[in-house]
């Protein structure tokens, strides 16, 4: 006892106050921030070194291809580059983003911040979202740096400061949508910072309408867009065909050019919204192509996709029939802007759509400045339509025609509807204020308006129920009338109404007792009159 109580065994000391341990989740985070960037700069590197070996003239070694790659993933992120090789000496920067290659790090982020915030197992560690947020985002702006570092010596360099703050930007807008939909997509209250005017404000279901009407109108003009370059590439197919063929001649180079084209199809999309908007998009320093026409001549390099630009000249009726892509869309943000609800007022709705015209016009104005860039330093330096005036046009067109839509459409849906005529009503159809109308609200077709309206929004959730067919009613004949003779009764009172014997009768079978013809009266006795003799 006296060894074991002077040599035991020692117990693991408490923790220290200023130790923090280390967290393997949060490693396992950083960790994943580094892979997805480096799955995306992978990506890139197999593309390009495959492009590289089928060239038949390479200009340069596995090195170049390399450094290339690396340019082309911070050109992702919207990063500009920089190209030196050029006729007039002078370095020119190459600004446009194809939209389509941004999807690339953007989804590999989301789902590193997506798997980081996820957990599995019960007795796994459980970070908070800041905590997963900050881990992915330094791993993978770590690589990203270190990308910046490597493309500097390649044929096209990265501008530092346009990286400084295009990879963050990506990286934070994707990280952020990862965590939110690991944690469920929760729509919690808003920081208690902000004003409790603007707290109780954000709550209100007008700026999910107004969110959904606005989504909604993008994307109708986005399709317009779409609509107006594939009209425009099947008008010009001779162009577009002679421009794809002379640009190279082996399949790996004209490769190249379709995965090219494909990349900036989202970008010919935002120019042809543009386009139907009013403002267009400019082709170099004072070249501007609007649905009214283009002036002046354009020194555009060949490709496929600039042989569908509309031809020099005032416009012609074609070109303006574009202008039905942004009246469609304000029809869609009115539409999207209704709630379904009765008790909500004229001036809601009509708010509600305003609001929803703002958020389309952000939206285009965002998509404008990302689909736009300088290709030159002289006159190719504005390239791609104005951002500020697209989003102007888009939220004036939108604001003009969602707001009576949205009213016209609000009164229609929820007119009265016509019910039976009130009981008292006069020849005019006024019902006297002293009249109840027979019937009550049920009889308005209030009810079967609504249930009608749900079994619409449920779709084959709720089936068609046809109504049973009624008999008609049969005619019954009427009976014919039974005239009962009534006799005259005396009732003379002061009489003795004791028990008075009475002969024993034979027993007969229980009948109904008749209903008398007049009440019993206590204390009187009834007899029948008789008639005098004749």
């Amino acid at each position: 006892m006296t060894q074991v109580t002077e040599r035991g065994t020692r117990l693991p000391a408490a923790p220290r106050a200023g130790v923090r341990r280390r967290s393997p989740a949060a490693a396992a985070c950083v960790v994943g921030g580094a892979v997805a960037a480096g799955l995306g700069l992978g990506f890139l590197a197999v593309l390009v070194i495959v492009l590289w070996i089928s060239s038949p003239y390479p200009d340069s070694g596995p090195g170049g291809a390399l450094h290339l790659a690396a340019g082309l993933w911070l050109l992702a992120h919207g990063t500009e580059l920089v190209r030196y090789e050029t006729l007039s000496g002078v370095p020119a920067p190459v600004g446009v983003t194809p939209l389509l290659l941004v999807a690339l790090p953007v989804l590999l982020m989301r789902r590193a911040a997506r798997l980081g915030g996820a957990c599995d197992d019960d007795d796994e560690e459980v970070l908070p979202a800041t905590a997963v947020f900050s881990a992915v985002l330094c791993g993978y702006l770590a690589v990203g740096a270190l990308a910046t570092v490597y493309a500097a010596g390649g044929p096209m360099p990265a501008d530092p400061i346009s990286a400084a703050w295009h990879v963050p930007l990506v990286a934070v807008l994707a990280a952020a949508g990862g965590v939110w939909g690991a944690k469920g997509r929760p729509l919690g209250p808003l920081p208690n910072w902000l004003p409790r005017g603007v707290r109780r404000g954000f709550v209100r279901p007008r700026y999910a309408l107004a969110l959904r009407a606005g989504a909604g109108g993008a994307l109708v003009l986005l399709g317009g867009g779409a609509l107006l370059v594939g009209a425009s590439l099947a008008w010009h197919g001779a162009q577009v065909q002679a421009s794809f063929l002379s640009l190279t001649g082996v399949w790996s180079g004209r490769f190249a050019v379709l995965l090219l084209a494909l990349a900036l199809i989202p970008n010919a999309m935002v120019w042809g919204a543009a386009y139907a908007l009013g403002p267009g998009f400019a082709l170099g320093a004072g070249v501007t192509a609007t649905p009214l026409g283009s002036a002046g001549a354009p020194a555009l390099p060949r490709f496929p996709l600039l042989e569908a630009l509309p031809a020099a000249g005032p416009g012609t009726p074609l070109t303006w029939a574009a202008v039905g892509v942004p009246v469609v869309a304000g029809l869609a943000v009115g539409w999207f802007a209704v709630r379904r609800a009765r008790e909500v007022s004229y001036g809601e709705t009509a708010l509600t759509a305003a609001l929803g015209a703002v958020v389309c016009g952000l939206a285009m104005a965002g998509l404008a400045a990302a689909s736009a860039g300088p290709l030159g330093s002289r006159r190719l330096a504005e390239f791609g339509p104005v951002w500020w005036a697209t989003g102007a046009a888009a939220f004036a067109w939108t604001l003009v025609l969602a707001v009576p839509v949205a009213v016209g459409v609000h009164a229609w849906r929820y007119r009265p509807a016509a019910g039976p005529v009130a009981v008292g009503a006069d020849a005019d159809g006024d019902v006297d204020g002293d009249v109840p109308v027979g019937g009550g609200w049920h009889d308005s077709g209030v009810r079967e308006l609504r249930w009608e309206l749900m079994r619409k929004a449920s779709g084959t959730l709720v089936p068609e129920i046809a109504p049973e067919p009624v008999a008609p009613p049969v005619p019954v004949a009427p009976e014919p009338a039974v005239r009962v003779a009534r006799r005259a009764v005396t009732v003379v009172a002061g009489l003795d109404l004791g028990p008075t014997p009475v002969a024993p009768v034979a027993p007969v079978a229980p009948v109904d007792p008749p209903v008398p013809a007049v009440p019993s009266v206590a204390g009187v006795r009834v007899l029948a009159r008789r008639k005098p003799p004749v």
